[in-house]
């Protein structure tokens, strides 16, 4: 079994948040010197999307360190702009920075403020901290199992899995799409749809950050149904 922190709820911040935990939108409180992707592509600093505290999810050797997780994304008010790039990890469209002592091979700008979530109604600004719910979820499975299984058995696994949620087993829907470079650990599972904010990922896509057991880098992918 592995431990995981289910998302039970988004809690919005009275005021903005300072301190070095988990959380959804607002600014990065950076451990180190600042980091902020840039989308090559577009030349263009990507969104910030939230940072894990990666203690819940490495142990020992995640303590006192935060994976910072953004993507490409269109401002508020702007329909058009999608950039199908970012359900890859490694196509410089995303980012996961770890600090302190992360190594990330995309550029940067030492800007620590930057675009962030945003409410959909009017463009507002988002930050939300979470309220979780520590839970185990089972070993993962190879898709090439799952028609080894009774098929009772394989819906209990997935309603184990499934959800959001910080470190765990991912819920896999489009084959076993761990990124390459691993091994890696899951730190973060997120249906961007349905939330108190606006993230577009897609039409009805999973999120899936990962970071490395050494805390030293991490990934992000997309699936998309």
């Amino acid at each position: 079994m592995i431990p995981t922190l289910r998302i039970d709820a988004f809690v919005p911040a009275s005021v903005p948040i300072t301190t070095p935990i988990t959380k959804f939108g607002g600014q990065p409180v950076w451990l180190s010197e600042p980091q902020w992707p840039v989308n090559d592509a577009w030349d263009e600093p990507m969104r910030f999307i939230c940072q894990i505290e990666l203690g819940a999810v490495l142990g020992d050797a995640g303590r006192g360190k935060l994976a910072y997780v953004f993507v490409t994304h269109a401002e508020h008010g702007d329909e058009t702009f999608f950039d199908p790039d970012i359900v890859f990890p490694d196509e410089g469209a995303n980012a996961v920075i770890v600090q302190p002592g992360g190594v990330y091979s995309g550029s940067t700008l030492p800007m620590a403020t930057g675009p962030s979530l945003y409410h959909i109604e009017d463009g507002s600004d988002a930050e939300y901290t979470v309220r979780l719910q520590p839970d185990k979820d089972p070993n993962f499975r190879p898709q090439r199992d799952h028609g080894r299984q009774p098929p009772d058995d394989h819906d209990h696994y997935w309603e184990q899995i499934s959800g959001d949620k910080v470190g765990g087993t991912p819920a896999f829907f489009q084959g076993d799409d761990w990124p390459d470079g691993g091994p890696w650990k899951l730190t973060l599972q997120l249906n961007p749809n349905f939330q108190p904010f606006y993230l577009n990922l897609g039409a009805a896509p999973t999120a899936f950050a990962f970071v490395s057991p050494d805390a030293k880098q991490g990934r992000l992918l997309v699936q998309d149904s």
